[in-house]
């Protein structure tokens, strides 16, 4: 089989999504369940740390391809089923970005303002929310992958 930009951006759709819902759903099974267990402290420690992190050049790189190879899919599909399995896919995965953006950035951004103050105030203010926020995201994320699967396939 020849390799084809046509071939090749419903991969790299199916990659980016599928390692970008793999990241999160790590942090809803692993990492958050594994911290929760923490005294406030470190807890608000870990958290700062994970978000001074995270948004390193690799991660940008995923956040913005979650978005760019859908949109190449969409654009080159050449069924209207699989157009709209993209479609749908898109639309979670901004739904998805949208929750970041709006909700758990600025309460991580909240989190770091608070260093130095009282951590079981900023835990709380942070904690559930924070989950609920996530979960939330993880869901539309494994959708969107889900959905991209099936177009791509």
């Amino acid at each position: 089989m020849m390799c084809t930009m046509s071939s090749l951006l419903p991969a790299l759709a199916v990659m980016t999504t599928g390692l970008y819902a793999g990241f999160l759903l790590t942090f809803l099974i692993a990492i958050m369940p594994g911290i929760a267990a923490l005294p406030d402290e470190r807890f608000t420690a870990a958290m700062r740390r994970f978000n001074e992190k995270v948004p390193g050049p690799a991660f940008l790189v995923l956040f913005a391809g979650v978005i760019a190879f859908p949109v190449a899919v969409v654009v080159g599909a050449d069924d209207d089923t699989d157009r709209a399995l993209a479609v749908a896919a898109l639309v979670c995965a901004v739904g998805s970005h949208l929750i970041t953006i709006t909700g758990n950035i600025p309460l991580n951004k909240a989190l770091a303002a608070s260093e130095g103050g009282g951590d079981s105030a900023a835990r709380e203010a942070f904690e559930s929310r924070w989950n609920n926020l996530h979960r939330i995201r993880t869901a539309l994320s494994l959708a969107a992958f889900a959905l991209l699967a099936v177009a791509a396939g």
